[in-house]
């Protein structure tokens, strides 16, 4: 999403996808992506192209904010069958989902080497990036803009009250090294820790309450500046892009990206829960379930728990905090699971007008068939061995290939 100061609440809406670029016969990971871009990036029309810190990954994005999330399916697909011509010749292909099931990061991760590579080079000399909080991570973003600080503490108390659940949604990184790792969104796992030296760059992932620009300069950068600062005497990371949590306010351009939603099989995949999100964000914003002043201070650590058990068991994690149900307009019952709660804010998002019959269609095969990540082991069974992924990475390739939801075989 580029810079755009103008744009109220709701009012645009910016999507970025990153997929890995891998061996067309042997799915893994295949180091080209500058072959593909003009320096650092590509202006392909409605999408972009950039690169990432990593050398087999491509990032798709609007170029710039658009005013429809189902509109731009079809760009996003146009710009991938581009994508996937030119990587034809290179005996290349892409890959979705957030972590390549086997990729070892210490023998096969290349760091981005061209253009202005000082940003890069810091955070590998801070924190060695042949790990696969680095090297091994896709995810999609979505950057939400607001105008002013009362539109600034609405949007990101809500997007805090959101966060836990997505896992719950876009879980789909079961996989790491060529083994179930016993987590659906192994992706944030790795994600969460990847800081550790510095733990204030992503803090507890869902970010701190805040009520302003001043109070979230002084609660939340400001301590992570500091907290750097002697490994960085030269200031080259102190930005507001290092904060590293799952929700981070980009005053350049006066957005907030969403970070932990793991990227899809497929574009259809990812826009429906984008949908999705932003239809939830929107309806704690306008207030529809709970008031602002209830939303704005909810105690850091219940939402902590809730992410960390979402990571672990997505659509499956039980919810028994009656009080937190209550914000969303859950009153059925005290306790329920992420997917039914998901069910109801779905039928109230397709109520209010907000999701596209495409979206309506993913949520169905969500609630059958689980997440992604969900699915992948159902696929895959008993028999993690190699072969085995091989098959199922590379159905999801094709999956993203034709823009098709992945089910695994009855």
């Amino acid at each position: 999403m580029t810079d755009r100061d103008d744009l109220g609440l709701f009012e645009g809406y910016g999507i970025e996808i990153e997929y890995m670029i891998v061996d067309r016969d042997s799915l893994s990971v295949l180091p080209i992506t500058d072959r593909l871009l003009d320096d650092q990036s590509r202006d392909d029309g409605d999408i972009a192209w950039s690169n990432e810190l990593a050398l087999h990954v491509v990032e798709l994005k609007t170029n710039g904010p658009v005013t429809s999330i189902p509109a731009q399916v079809a760009a996003f697909n146009r710009s991938r069958n581009k994508l996937l011509a030119e990587l034809h010749p290179h005996g290349a292909r892409l890959m979705p989902g957030a972590m390549h099931p086997w990729m070892d990061p210490h023998s096969e991760f290349r760091i981005w080497p061209h253009g202005d590579r000082v940003i890069y080079a810091a955070l590998d000399r801070i924190f060695d990036c042949r790990g696969h909080g680095w090297a091994n991570l896709q995810s999609m973003h979505v950057n939400l803009p607001f105008q002013g600080d009362d539109q600034l503490a609405r949007l990101h108390a809500a997007i805090r009250l959101v966060l836990p659940l997505l896992p719950g949604l876009a879980a789909s990184s079961p996989l790491m090294e060529g083994r179930a790792t016993q987590w659906l969104d192994t992706r944030m796992l790795v994600y969460r820790d990847n800081c550790r030296r510095i733990p204030n760059i992503t803090g507890a992932v869902i970010p701190e309450s805040i009520h302003g620009y001043d109070s979230y300069q002084t609660t939340i950068l400001e301590p992570m500046y500091a907290a750097i600062a002697p490994q960085d005497a030269e200031g080259t990371l102190q930005h507001e892009w290092l904060n590293a949590r799952g929700a981070i306010a980009r005053f350049d351009r006066n957005a907030i990206e969403i970070r932990v939603l793991d990227s899809q099989e497929c574009v259809s995949a990812d826009l429906a829960i984008a949908e999705l999100a932003v239809a939830t964000i929107r309806g704690l914003v306008e207030e529809n379930w709970s008031s602002h002043a209830t939303q704005l201070d909810w105690p850091l650590s219940s939402l902590v728990s809730l992410l960390e058990a979402g990571m672990k068991k997505a659509e499956q994690t039980e919810i028994h905090d009656a009080a937190y149900l209550r914000l969303f307009g859950f009153t059925r019952s005290s306790s329920t699971t992420l997917s039914r709660l998901w069910e109801q804010l779905a039928n109230s998002a397709t109520a209010r007008g907000l999701l596209s019959d495409r979206a309506g269609y993913w949520v169905e095969h969500y609630l059958r068939h689980g997440c992604l990540a969900r699915r992948i082991l159902e696929a895959i069974k008993t028999d993690a061995r190699r072969p085995a992924m091989q098959r199922v990475y590379g159905q999801l390739c094709n999956n993203l290939d034709n823009d098709d939801f992945f089910a695994p075989s009855p």
